[in-house]
Formats: structure tokens, C-alpha cells, sequence
């Protein structure tokens, strides 16, 4: 059955990493290439690209024909559920941060070449991979570990909380690979080339975020995991709190939906979707972020109507006066007049 998306943007080299766990067990892949529709002859050509279907339909055959979920990536195998029971172990957790923690900790159990470590530095957090020995047979299966392992962990996180998170960036200790736009693909945000660790950043703010699945779900996903590593979600149940904090911190940067979309790395046109998704519009917040700055302002300063108006975003004075005369009947200074100082 082809996949209904069939855009090709996987890199071939991840299918050759395959090809060598095959080959590191005595196994011929020759049916796993079939069943996925890739030709022998490809695998060698370094510029091929297969789609997410045919990505998805190897590994799980290689993973079931080698029993090895790691695909030869570590000095052991990690047998045909492994990561279903890591998944298990984090489902219980009442927020992503601790259902992360877990997965991490148990991952170090059942493979100690690698260590996973949630951190988070003011604003952001990072999941990154300390790597304690070659990552297979001399280190040939390096770069399909490091990008499988976290774009693992990413897709079980926005499965666990039915969200979106979009990626500040991802990095990686390679260099850039000849296939390295294909990682516009593989991650969200931007991605850093010759970096001391693997790692993914992200809004620590997703990290308090309750889980929303059981175990009914767990049971029903496991049946057809893999499209966690691709899947791109749709819904973002923080964008409107990400949007209404960059309006408020950047107000300068963000007039426009063009530069806002840019900051949040999507679209414009995607950003007015998730808005719309999420019940709200961009302009509405817009409009309820620089009310709730102006009006601090006018209370709470003796600052001139000008530098009010530029300090809640506004291009300029008589722009400002319009907009607070329609949200409280009043221009700034009879406003500011009427009210009495809270401070």
C-alpha cells in the first residue's frame, strides 16, 4: 500500500545504516528492501532520497526481522519492544518533564552506550546525548542513532501531550553530511552542525504540560509507532501563551504576522491556522497584549502618549490613540486623567 504522502526527503544514508545492521547480524536484507519498494541499486547512490512510508516500513521489518529496535546501533540488542516498554514506564507521569526524566533514566538501563539528560536553562530546555562508545561497528551507524534516538524522544513527547513543540534548534558532533537539508525535514526550527553533543532545545514552558494519554492509547499506538518520528502535529496547545509572551517581550519585532511566523519558525499561513485552531485570532491578541501594556503604563508612569504608544508596539502615536479609543472610549490622556494612580 503506498503512503499517501509520498514525498521523498529521507536521506539514502539512513537506509545504508540499515543495510550494515543487516549485515552486522549475517541477515540479507534483500526482503526488507523489497517489501519497502527501494531497489538494491539505490542504496548505494548518496544523493537518493525514499519517503517516510518506505523509512517507516524498513525499520520496522529490520526491527522485527533482527530483533533489534536499535538497529545495531548499541554493543547489545534491544529486543522487539523495548522502547514500547520505555514509553510504558513514563505514560504515568503526571507532566511531560517527569515522563521525559523517566524515559531518559530508562533508556540508560536497557542501553548504557548512550546517557540522555533533560536539562532546562532558564527558558529553554535541551535533551541531549552523551555518547560513552562507537556507535556501531566503528562508528558507521552514528548519525542514524543520534538522529533516530531523538527524534524519538520529540515524537513521544508531542504524542504524550497530543501537542505540537516546535524545536528551537537541533545540533549534532558531525559534520554537516551531504544530505544535510534533508534535516529541514527531520527537525523543526534550525539545525547546528560540529556541536560536542547531540541534542533538541525547546520552550521549557511544554515541560509542565499534563499528559493526555492512557493506557488504552499506549496499547493503540505501539501497534504502528513509528509514524511518531514523522508525524507532524498540527495543534500547538501553547502557541497562544508563546505568541501573547513575544508580543509582550518583542513588540517591535512582531507588527506583522510575517515576522511573528518567523520568530516561531512556521509560516504565516500556518500560524493563523494553529491560532484559529486554538479559538483565536492573531489580531485579537495583538490588541488584548498592547491594551494590557498601555494601560500599565498610562497607571503606573508619567511617560509622554508617544513613548506609550511605541513601547506597546505601536508604528505610532495617532495609530495608538485610535486603537485605545476603541477599546475604552477614551483617548490615552483622558484615561490616564479619569484614572486614579494605582502606584
Amino acid at each position: 500500500m503506498p503512503h499517501p504522502s509520498p514525498i521523498a526527503a529521507t536521506p539514502m544514508a539512513f537506509v545504508q545504516a540499515i543495510v550494515a545492521a543487516y549485515a552486522r547480524y549475517g541477515h540479507d536484507p534483500a526482503s526488507a528492501l523489497a517489501q519497502a519498494q527501494i531497489a538494491p541499486e539505490q542504496v548505494p547512490q548518496e544523493q537518493a532520497r525514499i519517503t517516510a512510508w518506505q523509512m517507516e516500513r524498513i525499520s520496522d521489518l529490520a526491527m522485527r526481522e533482527l530483533d533489534d529496535e536499535a538497529l545495531g546501533w548499541f554493543s547489545r540488542r534491544l529486543p522487539w519492544g523495548s522502547y514500547g516498554m520505555l514509553a510504558r514506564a513514563s505514560i504515568s507521569a503526571p507532566t511531560l518533564a517527569l515522563a521525559v526524566k523517566r524515559w531518559c533514566r530508562h533508556h540508560g538501563l536497557i542501553a548504557d552506550d548512550i546517557t540522555l539528560t533533560l536539562q532546562t536553562t532558564g527558558s529553554t530546555a535541551s535533551i541531549s546525548i552523551a555518547e560513552h562508545r562507537e556507535l556501531g561497528e566503528r562508528g558507521a551507524l552514528r548519525e542514524f542513532c543520534l538522529v533516530s534516538v531523538l527524534r524519538n524522544i520529540h515524537g513521544l513527547a508531542c504524542w504524550l501531550v497530543d501537542s505540537r513543540i516546535p524545536l528551537l534548534h537541533a545540533q549534532f558532533p558531525f559534520a554537516a553530511p551531504p544530505h544535510a537539508e534533508a534535516y529541514q525535514v527531520l527537525f523543526s526550527g534550525p539545525t547546528r552542525f560540529g556541536q560536542a553533543q547531540a541534542a533538541i532545545s525547546f520552550d521549557a514552558q511544554y515541560l509542565q504540560l499534563p499528559l493526555r494519554r492512557d493506557e488504552k492509547a499506549l496499547q493503540q499506538m505501539l501497534q504502528h509507532a513509528l509514524p511518531l518520528t514523522v508525524l507532524q502535529y498540527r495543534r500547538d496547545r501553547l502557541l497562544v501563551q508563546r505568541v501573547r509572551q513575544l508580543l509582550g517581550a518583542q513588540p517591535q519585532d512582531t507588527h506583522g504576522a510575517e515576522a511573528l511566523a518567523a520568530l516561531l519558525h512556521v509560516s504565516p499561513r500556518t500560524l493563523h491556522r494553529q491560532l484559529k485552531e486554538e479559538g483565536a485570532t492573531l489580531q485579537a491578541l495583538k490588541d488584548e497584549v498592547r491594551q494590557s501594556r498601555a494601560t500599565e503604563l498610562l497607571l503606573r508612569t508619567q511617560r509622554p502618549i508617544k513613548q506609550v504608544a511605541e513601547a506597546a508596539g505601536f508604528q505610532n502615536e495617532k495609530s495608538f490613540i485610535r486603537a485605545f479609543k476603541g477599546w475604552t472610549g477614551q483617548s490615552p490622556a483622558e484615561f490616564r486623567r479619569s484614572a486614579t494612580p494605582l502606584a
